[in-house]
C-alpha cells in the first residue's frame, strides 16, 4: 500500500497518461482501474482529483488523433488492421460504422462506452475527411466524459477502493498474484472470444473478378448488401444488389448461388449472415472477398442514387 502510494505521488500523473494512451491506443491494458484507483488515493489524501481527469482526458485524446491521422492516410487499409490485431471482435463488425455514418462526429462523445467503437470510430473520422478541428471537438468532450466517469467512481467510492487495496496490500504477494491473474483471465477471455469469432468467418470466398464473371451468366447470382442505408447513399453499391441486414429480409424460396458484400474487415458481417443461411438450408452462399473496396479497386461498375453525382468507376 505505502509502495502504491509513493509510486502514485512520484509518477503518478505519468503513469496515468501512459496506461491510457496505451490502452487507447489498442493494447489490452484496462485504463480504468488504474484511474479509479489514483482518484480515490487522490481523496483519501484530500488532493486535487481534477489533474488526473485533465491527463487522462489528453492522452486519450492524444491516441484517438493517431488513429485519426492513420485512417485519413491509410483509409480502409487502416481498418483492416484493426481487425486482425484487435482482441475486441466488435470493432469488426460493420454496425460500429452504420452508426458513424448515421451520427457523424458526435456519436464520438459516447464513443469509448460502446465495445468496439472507439478505434473505429476515430479511423473512419480520418478516413472520411471529418475536419480535424471538428473531429477533436467531439472526441475531446468524449475523452473528459470517459475519463470523469472513471475518476468521478474512484472519488465516490474511495472508501471502498481504499479498503479493497488495504485488503490486497495485507495479502502480500498473493493479492499482487490475484490482480495479475485477474488481467491474465480479461487478456484470455478476450482472446477467446477472438478465437471464435474469427472462427465463425472462416468460409468460400468468391472474388470481384469471379463474380463479375458470373453476371453475363444466365444464372445470375443474387448479390446481397448487408451495409447500412446511409453507407449505400454514400458509396453507392454493386449493380442490382439487394439491401438485406437481416436473415428474415430474405426470401427462403430464393434459388440459386447468392453472394453477400459489406465494407467491414474481413467480410465480418458477410460472412456471419452467410453462415445464418447455410444453416438455414441455402446451398450456396459465398461472401465478397474484399467487399465493395474489392469490387470498387477492379473499376467494375457502382450504382448510385438517383440524383447522385458519384460516377461509375
Amino acid at each position: 500500500m505505502e509502495a502504491l502510494n509513493e509510486l502514485l505521488a512520484t509518477h503518478g500523473l505519468w503513469i496515468i497518461f501512459l496506461i491510457v494512451l496505451l490502452d487507447q491506443g489498442g493494447l489490452p491494458i484496462p485504463a480504468w482501474p488504474p484511474l479509479i484507483i489514483a482518484s480515490a488515493q487522490a481523496v483519501e489524501q484530500q488532493m486535487p482529483v481534477w489533474p488526473i481527469l485533465l491527463v487522462a482526458a489528453v492522452a486519450a485524446l492524444v491516441a484517438d488523433i493517431i488513429w485519426y491521422h492513420a485512417g485519413r492516410r491509410f483509409g480502409s487499409h487502416m481498418l483492416g488492421l484493426i481487425c486482425r490485431v484487435s482482441l475486441s471482435p466488435d470493432s469488426c463488425v460493420s454496425s460500429t460504422r452504420a452508426i458513424y455514418a448515421k451520427w457523424g462526429p458526435p456519436s464520438l462523445i459516447l464513443a469509448k462506452f460502446i465495445p468496439g467503437f472507439a478505434a473505429v470510430g476515430t479511423t473512419l473520422a480520418g478516413q472520411q475527411r471529418t475536419p480535424l478541428h471538428r473531429f477533436a471537438m467531439y472526441d475531446g468532450a468524449g475523452a473528459l466524459l470517459w475519463s470523469g466517469a472513471a475518476v468521478g467512481a474512484g472519488a465516490l467510492f474511495h472508501d471502498a477502493v481504499n479498503e479493497a487495496l488495504l485488503t490486497l496490500d495485507s495479502l502480500g504477494r498473493i493479492g499482487i498474484g490475484l490482480v495479475l491473474v485477474a488481467l491474465l483471465a480479461f487478456i484470455v477471455h478476450k482472446a477467446w472470444k477472438r478465437m471464435v469469432f474469427m472462427r465463425e468467418l472462416r468460409m468460400e470466398r468468391i472474388t470481384a473478378a469471379e463474380l463479375r464473371a458470373l453476371f453475363d451468366d444466365p444464372q445470375r447470382p443474387l448479390v446481397v448488401d448487408v451495409r447500412s442505408e446511409a453507407e449505400r447513399a454514400a458509396t453507392g453499391w454493386i449493380p442490382g444488389a439487394v439491401q438485406v441486414a437481416r436473415v428474415s429480409e430474405l426470401a427462403p424460396a430464393t434459388a440459386g448461388e447468392v453472394v453477400i458484400y459489406c465494407d467491414c474487415p474481413n467480410e465480418a458481417s458477410a460472412a456471419r449472415l452467410a453462415s445464418q443461411l447455410k444453416q438455414l438450408g441455402f446451398q450456396r452462399v459465398r461472401p465478397l472477398a474484399g467487399g465493395l473496396e474489392a469490387w470498387r479497386s477492379h473499376g467494375f461498375d457502382i450504382e448510385a442514387p438517383a440524383g447522385s453525382h458519384q460516377a461509375s468507376a
